[in-house]
């Protein structure tokens, strides 16, 4: 078999898996009543297609550890509930982040919006679409948990224990990411590289990569020692993998990350590129950026002055070298993983589409 067929039955087998439980759910919420359909219809969206990046990983944690290469429970099982887990959080990210578009389409808070603004119900659209999102991601994560606790492994604990410390980090990753844009200019700019890293670490990294690689091995019952080799792995790719998310969110092109440019600075974020240029760059330029950071309307021209203000200052240069650290110490520790030559290759392929993709 190759790489590609592999990865083409185990998502078709999650694609079915997916289908097949939220089949049961709407099934469910038509006898509450035909309106709470919509919860529905708004994750299906967003667990419909998508890179799968985190189900795969788990895929290949638990080939690398042995287990049975046909997309079976309990692997296709814990990718659905990583895929839901990661719908959950989409959706309360978008919210949050006052994103309102997610892949070129519009966010769930969005759709809600659109639905009351269409059927012309009293009260305030913005406010129905933040309160059904909410709804919306409170029941994904429901789900979630629900997939995950449905199926048996030989060893639950070592499993169940990497899916609970994974929820929590997000959260609280996620607290500390909010917490930054409010608190971060008055923290100053002398730490605030270190800080947006550790919130790369725990609101993305761990959760895009480690814990769902880490997740497949323990399922396959891997050894402690492989565990923490594809801990080793896993969390530098992530951080890479983020930081390049973040430069995207600067300079990528709209029609290809499917986001409006320039939208992290529009939502305030403060991210390692952020730090970077607030400590790199002169006192006149490092104020202009600063002002400029969670304004929901800024304007192209200030957009591009702080692009600019980026490169001249060294800030890109630097988050790129830490870039390539990142990425460098993923694939060491990648060579030094005791695997099969299929799962290794499918392993590198993966890394080196998330350090180098433009979207």
């Amino acid at each position: 078999m190759s790489i590609q067929q592999d990865q083409a039955d185990y998502t078709g087998a999650l694609d079915q898996e997916l289908q097949d439980f939220l089949a049961v759910k709407s099934s469910e919420l038509a006898v509450i009543s035909s309106d709470a359909q919509a919860l529905i219809e708004t994750i299906s969206g967003l667990v419909t297609g998508g890179k799968r990046m985190r189900a795969l990983l788990c895929y290949w944690g638990w080939r690398g550890a042995g287990g049975d290469p046909a997309p079976t429970t309990p692997i296709t099982t814990a990718g659905a509930a990583l895929e839901l887990f990661q719908a959950a959080a989409l959706i309360h990210d978008d919210i949050i982040d006052r994103s309102d578009i997610r892949r070129g389409a519009p966010s769930v808070h969005r759709q809600f919006s659109q639905l009351h603004q269409r059927q012309r119900w009293a009260l305030d659209p913005e406010r129905f679409g933040h309160a059904a999102a909410i709804l919306a991601g409170d029941l994904c994560l429901s789900f979630s948990e629900e997939v995950f606790a449905s199926f048996q492994v030989p060893e639950p604990k070592r499993a169940r224990s990497v899916f609970n410390t994974m929820r929590a980090e997000v959260m609280a990753g996620q607290y500390l990411d909010i917490l930054e844009e409010v608190a971060g200019p008055s923290r100053g700019p002398e730490n605030a590289v270190e800080r947006a890293q550790s919130i790369i670490r725990y609101k993305s990294a761990k959760y895009s990569t480690e814990h769902p690689l880490v997740l497949g091995g323990a399922l396959a019952g891997a050894p402690e020692s492989l565990l923490r080799g594809y801990s080793d792995f896993a969390l530098p790719l992530g951080e890479a993998f983020q930081l390049r998310d973040d430069m995207l969110g600067v300079f990528g092109d709209p029609a290809t990350t499917g986001k409006p440019a320039g939208d992290d600075l529009r939502e305030g974020k403060r991210t390692v590129l952020i730090g970077y240029t607030l400590r790199l760059a002169g006192p006149d330029d490092a104020q202009f950026v600063d002002q400029r950071l969670g304004i929901p309307d800024l304007g192209e021209a200030d957009i591009a002055r702080v692009r600019q203000i980026m490169q001249s200052c060294g800030a890109v240069d630097a988050t790129e070298s830490l870039i390539d650290d990142y990425s460098n110490a993923a694939f060491s520790a990648l060579s030094a993983l005791p695997l099969d030559p299929l799962s290794g290759q499918a392993l590198q392929s993966m890394a080196q589409a998330a350090v180098q993709r433009s979207a």
